[in-house]
């Protein structure tokens, strides 16, 4: 093999001069694109943006908080009353304040009592008594009925407001409004699965935002097909017969778990990219409230659908008798058909009353699952929290655990929900303390000693400030929210259900 001279004492052959040349050319050849990538970071310029929702767009976009007429604190605008409670904080932050914007739904509102006894102003009691030093601002940013795709304009908008934390607490929402995902599946994977992997350069999002503007094309959505929500919530729940539109679909089922999961990620993103720290708490259910609505399998034939209806009768006439019998005669129905959500529910309650535990979560979580109108956080979206969270170190609190271990069996239920996923206020104090306690453990801030006593002292005078009507008009909503959300048509037999 020939060789060639390329230096003083260095000699190389033709194939490795050929590799060279090229690797120089390829090197030239995306030089430009590394300085237009280095001048757009020089410029803060083309940065993805992980606000964007693939999934759905909104007919309008309206403000949370406004100024009061002082201008000396924004309060959430009257216009959005409707779904969120009155909270402010200062339109001047003080030097020595930190400030905590809470975002979810009605449970952290707390319904169906309100912001006063929500684990966010036991939060902030908490904080007063733990580090006095410092001027604690939490604020309640609970939506009624507010999934996690109406969060993600909230969290842009508080974002500018100069948060020190941010606390997400969504997942029993997701399922209420009616909207569809054939866009997103429609799209061929290695398009998304691209436009993923490319959305990480500068340049790429750069010449994607100029083609928007120039062709006057909404590219940024990556598709034009995308459901548009009203701006505000229209709960199928909220019309005459909306637990008639829930049926068995399986495809609109995984795609409300993948936009959940999108939706994290993409709030997660948005602290990152804002510096601010953000904490996610896993929600917890009450595994003791009936399902909302159950559905046989497609499948069961007329047979079998008889064989079901006997069996399950058979069990209704034994339950006050011998209760293992009844559950033997369930357990013969669920051969037929494991889907129904009702026999699942009625077989978890008689495995709590013989206090086999273990046997009851697991057909309660089914019971849950199969729901076929969920109301209630589903497994996978447990599960996709905390991929997310180890995907991105983001801390969690994990409020299911909390309330399992402090209910019998490790079943959340009646003693610690007033309702199917709202915690009582003594939950509320519960998942407050815990919040603290990661805070602390996070460095936020330090805890003083004899703290609790203080603490014990705030919420006291707190409770005392409400009065009995405050409570009164809690009860009422609840009564109004067991009625909206009626249509747990099982009726579970004296003998057979959960302890209280």
């Amino acid at each position: 093999m020939a060789l060639y001279r390329v230096g003083p004492g260095r000699w190389c052959s033709p194939r490795w001069r050929w590799v060279g040349f090229r690797i120089a050319a390829i090197i030239l050849g995306l030089f430009p694109l590394v300085v237009f990538e280095g001048a757009l970071a020089v410029f803060d310029l083309g940065l993805p943006d992980p606000g964007d929702d693939p999934f759905v767009g909104f007919s309008a976009i309206r403000p949370l908080f406004a100024l009061d007429r002082s201008g000396d604190r924004y309060e959430i605008a009257p216009p959005r009353r409707g779904m969120f409670r009155p909270d402010s904080f200062s339109s001047r932050k003080p030097s020595h304040g930190f400030r905590i914007f809470c975002l979810g739904g009605s449970t952290v509102q707390g319904r169906p009592f309100a912001i006063e006894t929500s684990f966010t102003t036991w939060l902030r009691l908490s904080l007063e008594a733990a580090d006095p030093s410092r001027s604690w601002e939490v604020v309640n940013c609970g939506g009624i009925s507010y999934a996690s795709y109406r969060l993600v304009p909230i969290l842009r908008e508080v974002l500018g407001y100069q948060p020190d934390l941010i606390i997400l607490y969504t997942g029993q929402n997701e399922f209420l409004e009616d909207r569809t995902y054939h866009h997103v599946k429609s799209m061929p994977r290695f398009v998304a699965e691209s436009h993923e992997w490319f959305s990480r350069f500068r340049s790429y999002n750069a010449l994607r935002d100029g083609l928007t503007r120039v062709f006057g094309r909404r590219a940024k959505s990556l598709s034009r097909d995308r459901p548009v929500l009203p701006a505000e919530v229209e709960a199928l729940l909220d019309y005459r017969g909306g637990l008639e539109h829930y049926h068995r679909d399986e495809a609109w089922r995984r795609g409300v778990i993948e936009h959940y999961e999108a939706n994290l990620r993409r709030m997660v993103a948005l602290c990152r990219a804002a510096g601010v720290p953000v904490l996610l708490v896993n929600p917890v259910c009450n595994l003791e409230t009936p399902p909302f609505k159950s559905e046989h399998r497609a499948d069961l034939t007329d047979e079998e659908r008889a064989a079901f209806d006997r069996s399950w009768n058979e069990a209704r006439a034994l339950y006050a008798t011998d209760l293992s019998l009844a559950m033997g005669r369930l357990r013969d129905a669920i051969e037929l058909d494991d889907q129904h959500a009702g026999i699942q529910y009625i077989l978890g309650v008689c495995y709590l009353q013989r206090r086999q535990w273990d046997a009851a979560r697991e057909t309660l979580i089914r019971a849950k699952d199969r729901d076929i109108c969920p109301l209630r956080i589903l497994e996978p979206m447990h599960a996709a929290l905390f991929d997310v969270a180890g995907a991105t170190g983001t801390p969690v609190v994990d409020a299911w655990e909390l309330f399992a271990e402090r209910s019998e069996g490790g079943i959340p239920g009646n003693g610690w929900l007033v309702d199917h996923v709202h915690p009582s206020i003594r939950g509320h104090q519960v998942l407050a303390r815990a919040l603290l306690e990661k805070m602390h453990g996070l460095g936020f801030l330090p805890l003083r000693p004899g703290w609790e006593v203080e603490r014990d002292r705030r919420f006291d005078e707190q409770l005392a400030s409400l009065g009995p009507s405050y409570f009164a008009r809690g009860q009422q909503r609840l009564e109004a929210l067991e009625g909206w959300a009626r249509g747990r048509a099982i009726e579970v037999p004296r003998a057979a259900r959960p302890t209280q």
